[in-house]
């Protein structure tokens, strides 16, 4: 009598994380698209006007939605040719999709476009990873930041919450192999590892940033939706980074006024445009409340330039004086649909020192350049 046929067979487990795999490296993909498009997704409306959710979608030009194809371009196109071709000739070409030039009007559809839903703080952190406060200086009387608990040690003795897991099971192999002992592994008190804290104090210098916006008349929708765009990824960027920031909201059109952060973001306002009024209130608010021997400040002011012109001999005297207090003065002007020669930038060029910068934006992908123009740890010698 013969015993059964045994097969022994070796299960390829791999193929049962194969979706997971797959779903991975679509996120890698997704995450690699987004900081490719960063310049464009910074200003999406629907970021910009998220209400506190804490997921957005996120739209991805360069990137498909994952789905089964069937290969039917290279299917329908034989490999042979009729031997009369030579090494460069064009074989074939795909005809364009959408609107041919030059024939009006088409009638093919478009290019679909992928949505990728991402939350606000995973792409803060791809918006901020380069960027920090330039020329930060530690004060006199630096503001304590937060308390801490610090590694320090492993030790044999501790309370059981603090006990190391893989250190403590690492200490069993070990004791196993060199007494030679097989069987299942087995925990004894020698083997046990602690861990061991520390409170410890973070200090950071404190900063104060001055945000100023132009909300005359002359701000079109566009120009104000620019601005805000600048200062909603201003704001988050300095919360997420560092503890002890004060922020001032200051909107001017001939004068200017300190308002809460709700009333900065939503609120617009008419008239014409005094630009010197938000410098003077800004010296003001440094001088009654912010000694630069006790702070960093940081001024940025957002305007499309259309100052009246006798003011602009006034903004740059009054923005020589914000120099002589702050790490750094940051102006942003923007181009428009109807743009016209900026008045106010023109006076500015006369400025030369290198804690002033200046940037423009003509379109949308232009906020992002100008968070990495303002605050690039490169820019000045203390960053």
């Amino acid at each position: 009598m013969t015993g059964p046929n045994l097969i022994i067979t070796r299960e390829d487990w791999s193929l049962h994380r194969k979706g997971e795999i797959d779903r991975q490296r679509h996120r890698e993909k997704v995450r690699e698209a987004i900081k490719k498009n960063l310049a464009d997704i910074v200003s999406e409306e629907s970021i910009i006007m998220h209400d506190g959710r804490k997921i957005v979608k996120v739209p991805i030009r360069s990137l498909h939605e994952y789905h089964f194809r069937f290969n039917y371009n290279k299917q329908k196109h034989a490999g042979q040719g009729d031997g009369a071709s030579k090494q460069g000739d064009i074989i074939f070409s795909e005809p364009k999709s959408g609107q041919e030039q030059g024939k009006g009007a088409g009638d093919e559809p478009g290019v679909d476009y992928y949505e990728a839903d991402i939350t606000v703080d995973e792409l803060a952190e791809m918006i901020f990873e380069d960027l920090g406060l330039p020329n930060l200086e530690q004060k006199k009387k630096p503001e304590m930041a937060s308390d801490a608990l610090e590694f320090r040690d492993i030790r044999k003795k501790g309370i059981s919450s603090n006990i190391d897991r893989k250190r403590t099971i690492m200490e069993a192999i070990k004791r196993k192999a060199m007494k030679g002992e097989g069987g299942a592994l087995a925990i004894t008190p020698e083997d046990l590892r602690f861990k061991t804290w520390e409170v410890t104090y973070k200090y950071e210098s404190n900063a104060v940033v001055l945000a100023m916006m132009d909300t005359s008349g002359s701000m079109g929708p566009f120009e104000k939706y620019i601005a805000r765009s600048f200062f909603f990824w201003m704001v988050r960027f300095l919360r997420t980074r560092y503890n002890n920031v004060h922020i001032v909201f200051l909107a001017h059109h001939t004068e200017a006024k300190e308002t809460t952060e709700e009333e900065f973001f939503t609120k617009g306002a008419s008239g014409g445009t005094r630009c010197s009024s938000a410098y003077k209130l800004a010296l003001e608010v440094i001088e009654k409340r912010y000694s630069p021997s006790d702070f960093n400040i940081y001024a940025f002011h957002f305007s499309d330039g259309d100052n009246l012109s006798s003011d602009n001999e006034n903004c740059v005297r009054l923005i020589k004086r914000l120099l002589q207090v702050c790490n750094m003065v940051g102006y942003g002007e923007i181009e428009g649909p109807y743009y016209y020669t900026s008045t106010l930038r023109n006076a500015l060029k006369k400025i030369r020192d290198e804690k002033f910068t200046c940037v423009t934006v003509k379109d949308k992908g232009g906020v992002y350049a100008a968070l990495k123009e303002f605050f690039s740890l490169t820019s000045g010698p203390g960053g």
